[in-house]
């Protein structure tokens, strides 16, 4: 083989892998934009672009062989597509669970008297309560924590496995089923963070309300809210240690909703 022929393999060598890390880019990179933390405006676009890039060379290897590129055909396009789909929906599965912890936030926040206290929120977009803040902050400590970010780009190989790039979604009524389960858990989750806080609040004001009731000369309705307020400070501090098991299920049962959505 004269150096000519041998210039010429490694340059189809070369195309075919930068091919194969752009259609395997596809996917990641739109899971990427759509998942919590990452897809936040508070990350660039360039890091996200670059970190896409960097998983795309690293599981490139371990994939399925991708379609070969023909130009921008009908296939083509509907493949680029479906990978964007696919992507969306892995990262969007998972935004959901943080927004049930900002939902328990905000429930919380309703009975502290803190419902008040809005500000810019650059991880969501908008202005949203300082407590639905902290608890997205704590939804993301405990998923990096957790190893989560490795158990995404594993679930993530798994869905290359089973749904190789160029192949048919799978049958969207699958999906449409897993809707209405999904979102009563994610309820369900919400409700579970913030009863605890809810029930104790509940109880001080109507503690408070009695006292009105029986003495109004002592006026304990303008003192309400500052203990109010301390009180749910205090218990939030108590009861940030037992969130740990509520959060892993929610964890759970998002991972489990994207094998079922991929596979």
């Amino acid at each position: 083989m004269d150096s000519v022929t041998r210039v010429v393999i490694d340059g189809q060598q070369a195309f075919a892998i930068i091919g194969t890390v752009l259609w395997v880019m596809l996917r990641i990179g739109a899971m990427l934009v759509a998942m919590p933390m990452v897809g936040s405006r508070s990350v660039p676009a360039r890091v996200r672009a670059m970190l896409a890039l960097v998983l795309s060379m690293a599981l490139a290897p371990i994939l399925p062989p991708v379609p070969a590129w023909n130009g921008f055909d009908a296939a083509a396009v509907l493949t680029i597509a479906r990978e964007l789909a696919v992507g969306v929906v892995i990262g969007f599965l998972l935004r959901l669970i943080f927004e049930a912890g900002s939902m328990a936030g905000e429930l919380i926040a309703q009975g502290t008297g803190l419902a008040f206290a809005q500000m810019s929120d650059p991880l969501r977009g908008g202005s949203s309560g300082v407590i639905g803040q902290w608890f997205y902050l704590l939804f993301g400590l405990m998923f990096f924590a957790s190893n989560g970010h490795l158990a995404l780009i594993s679930l993530l190989v798994d869905s290359y496995k089973a749904l190789p790039v160029g192949t048919a979604l799978p049958d969207p009524h699958a999906m449409a089923a897993l809707a209405p389960t999904l979102m009563l858990q994610l309820f369900r989750g919400a409700l579970t963070l913030a009863l605890p806080m809810t029930v104790a609040m509940l109880a001080m004001n109507l503690a408070f309300g009695v006292l009105a009731k029986a003495a109004p000369a002592l006026h304990p309705m303008q003192f309400g809210l500052p203990v109010s307020l301390l009180l749910g400070l205090v218990l939030l501090t108590l009861f940030s240690g037992e969130m740990a098991g509520p959060v892993q299920r929610l964890f759970d049962t998002a991972f489990d909703s994207m094998r079922q959505v991929t596979m």
